[in-house]
C-alpha cells in the first residue's frame, strides 16, 4: 500500500523516531514508573496521536539501514544520526521490522509495549514473544523483520574491499610523490567519498578495520587508518559532505614530508638519537613542500598543508616545529593531531613488540587533553571509539573472555562483546553479546572487569573482526 505523505508529517515521523530512541535508552536506565519515563512516554503518545489526526495510519518499517515512514525513507540531519542508528540496532536484536500504529494510542499502551521490548531479549524467539504479548492491544501491530541471507558477510566483504583500496590508493600517492608524478586528485576524491558513504552505512565495521594492527607496510596502513578515523570524527562534529571530503584528503596527506626521512631512521628498532630526531621533527616541513608542488594553490592545498604543518605541534605549542608567532591550530589538524596519535600508539612497530592497547592508550590521551591535544575534539573522539574500542580484549565477571566487537553509543561501557573462551577457558567459536542486556531482575547479564593483552593469547584480530 503506497502512503501520501506531507511535509509536516515528515517532520513529526523524524521527531517520533528520535524520541522513540531516546525513551526506550531512559526506560533501559530508569524504572518504568520513573518520572523520566513517564515523561518520555505522554511526548512520544502526543507525538504519534498527532501524526495519526493527519494521517489515520502509521507505518514504520526497517529496510537495509534506514526507517521509512508510510513507505517514505526518514532523512536524518546530523543530531539525529546517533538515535537512528541506535533504534536500528535494538530493532534487529529483537526481530522486530514494522510497527503498525492505526488508531490513537495512550501511554498504557507504550509501557506495555517497552516493557515487553526489554525483556524479549531474553528469550529464544524474541520477536514472538513481543508479538504475543502485544495482542491484546488492538491499535498497535507488529511484523517480523525480512533478513537478507549473509547480509552482514556482504556488508564486512565491500568495508574490507574498500579499506584495501585506499591502502592500495595511499601507496600509489606515496610513490607518485617521491618520483615528482602528478596526483590524480579527482580519483582521491572518490576515494575517500567511498570511505564516508561506508562510515554513514557501516561505521562500526569501518572502524573495525582500523583496529586491526597486524599489517605490513605500517605507513599505508597508519595513513589509511587515520583518514578513515578522521572523517569518521568529522562526521560525529556535524560536518558537511565538501568538509569531510577536504579533511579525508588533508588526512591522507598529513604524514606525507616522511618521504624524505631515511628509511633506516624510520625502521630503526631501537631509540632514535638527538640527530635522528631532529631529522624526523623535519618531516612536517618537509610535507608542506611536497603538497605545494603537487598542484596550483587552492584552499583544498592549503588545508592539506596546514594539516602536514601543525599536527606535531600540540594545542599548547609543545610540539614541533616550532614557530616564532604562534596562532591557534587549524581544526583539522586538532583532529589529525588526536588520530595520528592513538593509531600509531596501538600499533605494531618494529621498535615496539608491544603496543599499547586501546583502553590504555586513551587514558594516555586522556592526561594529555587538557594541555596538548582538544578536549573538546578528544571528547568526541572517545564518544565515537568508545571506552573500550573495538578489538579489546576483556575479562567479564561471567569468567568469559570476549572482544569489543561494536560500540554502545547509548551505554559507551556496555559495548557488544564476541565470546571467544567459555567460563573454564575452553576457547569458543565466536558469538556475540550485548553488555546492555539484562535479566529478569532488572540486573546486567554480565559486566566488563578488566583488560587483557591479546597478543598474550596469539589472538589475530583479523579473524574475529573481518
Amino acid at each position: 500500500m503506497a502512503y501520501s505523505v506531507n511535509s509536516e508529517t515528515i517532520n513529526n515521523a523524524t521527531e517520533v523516531i528520535n524520541q522513540l530512541a531516546i525513551f526506550l535508552r531512559t526506560a533501559k536506565v530508569h524504572n518504568i514508573n520513573n518520572t523520566a519515563v513517564i515523561s518520555a512516554t505522554d511526548k512520544f503518545v502526543s507525538l504519534v496521536n498527532n501524526i495519526i489526526g493527519l494521517e489515520n495510519t502509521i507505518v514504520l518499517e526497517i529496510r537495509g539501514e534506514y526507517f521509512y515512514f508510510n513507505d517514505y525513507r526518514i532523512r536524518y540531519s546530523p543530531e539525529y544520526i546517533l538515535n537512528l542508528d541506535s533504534l536500528i540496532r535494538e530493532f534487529k536484536k529483537v526481530e522486530l521490522g514494522t510497527i503498525l500504529i492505526k488508531n490513537k494510542i495512550s501511554p498504557e499502551d507504550i509501557k506495555v509495549f517497552i516493557g515487553l521490548f526489554l525483556k524479549s531479549h531474553l528469550s529464544e524467539n524474541p520477536f514472538d514473544y513481543l508479538k504475543d504479548g502485544m495482542s491484546d492491544i488492538a491499535s498497535i501491530q507488529l511484523k517480523k523483520i525480512q533478513t537478507i541471507s549473509d547480509e552482514t558477510l556482504d556488508k564486512r566483504k565491500i568495508v574490507k574491499r574498500i579499506y584495501f583500496n585506499a591502502v592500495s590508493f595511499y601507496k600509489e600517492i606515496f610513490n607518485k610523490v617521491r618520483n615528482d608524478e602528478k596526483i590524480n586528485l579527482k580519483r582521491a576524491k572518490r576515494v575517500i567519498t567511498s570511505v564516508i558513504n561506508q562510515i554513514i552505512e557501516q561505521e562500526q565495521i569501518l572502524l573495525g578495520m582500523t583496529a586491526i594492527k597486524d599489517y605490513d607496510e605500517y605507513t599505508y596502513h597508519h595513513s589509511t587508518n587515520v583518514s578513515i578515523l578522521s572523517v569518521a570524527l568529522g562526521r560525529r562534529m556535524d560536518m558537511n559532505h565538501k568538509m569531510l571530503i577536504d579533511l579525508g584528503i588533508a588526512s591522507i596527506f598529513h604524514d606525507i614530508g616522511k618521504i624524505e626521512v631515511p628509511n633506516e631512521i624510520l625502521n630503526k628498532p631501537s631509540n632514535l638519537n638527538d640527530s635522528e630526531w631532529r631529522i624526523i621533527k623535519k618531516h612536517p616541513k618537509w610535507g608542506v613542500n611536497a603538497i605545494l608542488k603537487m598542484r596550483s594553490i587552492d584552499d583544498l592545498t592549503i588545508n592539506s598543508a596546514i594539516v602536514a604543518f601543525e599536527h606535531h605541534m600540540n594545542i599548547n605549542h609543545t610540539g614541533y616545529p616550532q614557530v616564532e608567532n604562534p596562532a591557534a591550530l587549524d581544526l583539522f589538524s586538532r583532529i589529525v593531531s588526536i588520530v595520528d596519535q592513538y593509531d600509531a600508539m596501538t600499533a605494531n612497530r618494529i621498535y615496539r613488540s608491544n603496543p599499547m592497547s586501546p583502553d590504555t592508550t586513551l587514558r594516555e590521551l586522556q592526561e594529555k587533553s587538557w594541555e596538548k591535544l582538544d578536549p573538546l575534539v578528544f571528547k568526541f573522539f572517545v564518544n565515537m571509539i568508545g571506552i573500550y574500542p573495538i578489538g579489546t580484549l576483556v575479562m567479564l565477571n561471567s569468567k568469559e573472555l570476549g572482544l569489543v566487537f561494536e560500540n554502545n553509543q547509548d551505554f559507551l561501557h556496555r559495548p557488544r562483546i564476541m565470546i571467544i573462551s567459555d567460563n573454564k577457558g575452553n576457547w569458543i567459536k565466536g558469538h556475540l553479546v550485548d553488555l546492555a542486556d539484562k535479566n529478569g531482575n532488572d540486573e546486567y547479564l554480565r559486566t566488563i572487569i578488566k583488560t587483557m593483552n591479546p597478543k598474550h593469547y596469539n589472538i589475530n584480530l583479523a579473524e574475529y573482526l573481518l
